[in-house]
This record gives C-alpha cells, sequence and structure tokens, in this order.
C-alpha cells in the first residue's frame, strides 16, 4: 500500500519555524578592526563633543569678518598675519581686529577670529596678505559638536558596523564596543557523485559547486563561513563530519540528501537523532528541507536541497535570515520592490515560485525579466540574474505589464 504524502507547509511556516532556532549571539567587547562585520550590541554614547573644539575648514586665514567689508579683486582688503596654526597644533594667539593668522584645515580656531577666507581668496602672504573677498561670520567654521553633542547617541545596538560607522566609533574615541559576533557557519555538501575542483571527473561525477556556492553566500549575509569538503552518501561519515565540526559552528548548513531517494543520507541520519524535522514546503524551487538542532550544545542546523538553485534559492529564503537574526540586525531578508513584468508568465499555483530574473531601471519605473529556464540545476541562469521574481501561491497566469514582487539580490554589500 501506498504511504500517503505528507502535506506541505507554507514558506511562511516553515521560515517562522527555522528562526525560533536561532537568536542574536552573545554580546562580545571586540576592537574595532574585530568588530567590523558586526553588530552593536549597546548604544554607543558620545563621551565628548565631535569635533571637541571650533576648528577650520579649509586652508586658509582666520579673521574678523567686519575687516573684510567690501573687499574686492580692485580693492583688496590687506591684513599683517601675525602667526601660523597648524592641523594639531595650539597657539595661544588671539586674532584682534586689523590683524589674522594663517591656519591649516583642521587647526583650531584662534579666540576672536569668527571667520576663515580660505587661502584661493587670496594672495597667499606670509607676512601679509591681501584679501581678494568679503567673508561672512562663521564661514568656513567647523563648530565643536556640531556632529555630534556630548551624551548624544553615537550609534544604536543593532546598528551594523560596516566602514563608516567603525570611522565614527574612532571618532567618538571608542577603542572597544560590545557586538553581537559573526556567526560561524559550517557548510557540508553531500553526494557520493560530487568531485573536489581540481579533480578529473568520472563517468557519472559533477563537480562541487554547492559548498562553495553556499559558504559564499554565508559570508555575504555577515557569517564567518567555513566550507567542509565533501560527503559521500554514508550514514556514519555524515554523521562523524558533523560531530567534528559542532565545537566550531554556530549553524551548520547542508546541502543535498534531504528528498526521498533511497542514498537520501541527510535525512536518514539526522531523523534518528529526533531534534531535526524534514518537511515540504510549498515552494518552488526548494521543496524539501529540514531545521532542527543536533549535540549537546543544541546547534542549529539547516538542511537544504541539493540541486544548485533549490539550495542558493533555499538559502535566500531561509538560511540568510538565521544568519541576520544571529547577528542582531534587521532586516532579516533581502529587500523587495515592486517591478513590472516585460512579459507572460504561466501561472501554476499551489506553491510559492521564485523565478530568476533581471530587474532594470527605466522612465516608468523598474521593469524584470525572467532569464534562462526554470530547472532547478540551470545555475547559469541565477548567475545572471540580480532579482527573483516571488509569485503568491493563489497567483495564476501573470500578463506583461504586470505588478509583481521582486526580491533583489545584489551581491554588494548589506
Amino acid at each position: 500500500m501506498t504511504r500517503p504524502s505528507a502535506p506541505l507547509i507554507s514558506v511562511d511556516a516553515h521560515l517562522e519555524r527555522v528562526l525560533s532556532l536561532v537568536r542574536p549571539l552573545g554580546g562580545l567587547e571586540l576592537t574595532l578592526g574585530d568588530a567590523h562585520g558586526c553588530t552593536l550590541a549597546e548604544d554607543v554614547m558620545a563621551l565628548a563633543p565631535l569635533p571637541g573644539f571650533d576648528n577650520s575648514a579649509m586652508d586658509g586665514y582666520a579673521v574678523h569678518a567686519a575687516d573684510l567689508a567690501g573687499a574686492s579683486p580692485e580693492t583688496p582688503v590687506k591684513l599683517p598675519v601675525v602667526a601660523d596654526i597648524a592641523a594639531g597644533s595650539h597657539l595661544d594667539v588671539a586674532v584682534r581686529p586689523g590683524m589674522c593668522v594663517r591656519i591649516m584645515t583642521g587647526a583650531p580656531l584662534p579666540p576672536g577670529a569668527d571667520a576663515v577666507v580660505p587661502q584661493e581668496w587670496t594672495d597667499r602672504g606670509i607676512a601679509q596678505v591681501a584679501i581678494l573677498r568679503p567673508a561672512n561670520p562663521g564661514d568656513s567654521i567647523r563648530r565643536a559638536g556640531e556632529d555630534l553633542q556630548e551624551g548624544a547617541t553615537v550609534l544604536r545596538a543593532g546598528a551594523f558596523l560596516g566602514a563608516a560607522q567603525v570611522g565614527l566609533l574612532a571618532a567618538a574615541g571608542r577603542l572597544t564596543v560590545l557586538c553581537h559576533p559573526r556567526p560561524r557557519v559550517v557548510v557540508v555538501s553531500t553526494g557520493s557523485e560530487l568531485k573536489e575542483l581540481g579533480h578529473e571527473l568520472a563517468p557519472g561525477q559533477i563537480h562541487d559547486s554547492n559548498s562553495h556556492m553556499l559558504t559564499a553566500a554565508a559570508r555575504e549575509a555577515g557569517a564567518l563561513a567555513y566550507r567542509v569538503g565533501i560527503v559521500r552518501d554514508d550514514p556514519a561519515q555524515l554523521l562523524e563530519t558533523l560531530e567534528d565540526h559542532l565545537i566550531r559552528a554556530d549553524l551548520l548548513v547542508t546541502s543535498g540528501g534531504v528528498s526521498v531517494g533511497a542514498y537520501d543520507v541527510v535525512k536518514e541520519v539526522l531523523s534518528q537523532l529526533g531534534t531535526v524535522q524534514f518537511d515540504k514546503v510549498a515552494m518552488q524551487p526548494g521543496m524539501p528541507q529540514g531545521a532542527g538542532v543536533i549535540g549537546s550544545e543544541q546547534v542549529p542546523i539547516l538542511t537544504l536541497p541539493g540541486n544548485p538553485v533549490s539550495a542558493l534559492v533555499s538559502f535566500e529564503v531561509f538560511a540568510r535570515p538565521v544568519i541576520r537574526r544571529m547577528l542582531g540586525t534587521e532586516p532579516l531578508q533581502r529587500p523587495t520592490i515592486p517591478a513590472r513584468l516585460t512579459h507572460a508568465v504561466p501561472g501554476r499555483p499551489g506553491r510559492r515560485r521564485y523565478l530568476r530574473a533581471r530587474i532594470g531601471r527605466t522612465n516608468n519605473g523598474p521593469q524584470v525579466t525572467l532569464v534562462g529556464g526554470t530547472g532547478s540545476h540551470l545555475l547559469a541562469s541565477l548567475a545572471h540574474a540580480n532579482a527573483l521574481v516571488v509569485v503568491p501561491e493563489a497567483v495564476g497566469d501573470l500578463a506583461a505589464g504586470d505588478t509583481v514582487d521582486v526580491m533583489m539580490l545584489e551581491r554588494r554589500g548589506r
């Protein structure tokens, strides 16, 4: 008698399940160099104003603006230069009416001066300078605290620490910050048909692309990712490999071996542990999915399908949000925008479909064109795509010009 097929569960239900397995990693005090790519676990307050003092925004001359009334190329105002102030120096010289001080960018504004004249407005004199244009009070001056006032919030908990954020923290004088560290993700490919790169393929063998692809995807999501060598369709080898890598994993991601075939070793091994649940998810590609925890430390594991497109789409829909949750950052998912289809798409209601596409901008807004076929083995089309058209489960035929939701797959940045 044929065993009844397990019912499909929704994409949203499976996503809720995998997200329930993780929480933001505990905060660690990290130096700024190590904190790059992490997320703040605390609000950071400014301990002093930024900038810390009034300073010059230009190389030029610190002056009394009132002295320059009527200055022009025909009738320049000539002032004696009583001192030089370089960046990083402090000169206890007050600027009195009728005199000026030569000043460099970033140097502290001397007492009495209320404007800085750029050197381009002058004859660049050293003992005496001819100024060819008038100035207004405040010109070319960076005021203390105009970027951040003392006690202001520099960055809030949950902020991603990219280059600009690291620079801001350094400017605020922070040597270390409390961060959610980047999760350590271990990626395993399974399948006796797989061969390492650089080795000749025998009949029936293929190069392992999934582990390289998913390791790169995990790094793009913000993780520290480690690729494990190929695991054959051998239950003992798979279990030993997973156990060996639990010590350095905050998350395990496998590909392959989760369908209903005779050699689907991931499902066979992990089902016996009783802590990993396998489901059929109402999505295309990527229907067979598994999620749970393994080991005494209850390390989360996501088991993705083996076909390359299914594996990467599944990663984007499920694994990327898990990594982002562990990082303690938002948004968890790729941004989605509306766009118009350039051609019709036949309907297949019942599953949420993720169709490879390229999105472009027109005068009438974004438009999207499908690329390649729909087969889950057709990796070239996914490599040329920059978006996925997301077709809801209940939607049938789509016509050219219809508006659809499009998941952006921009790989640069976060």
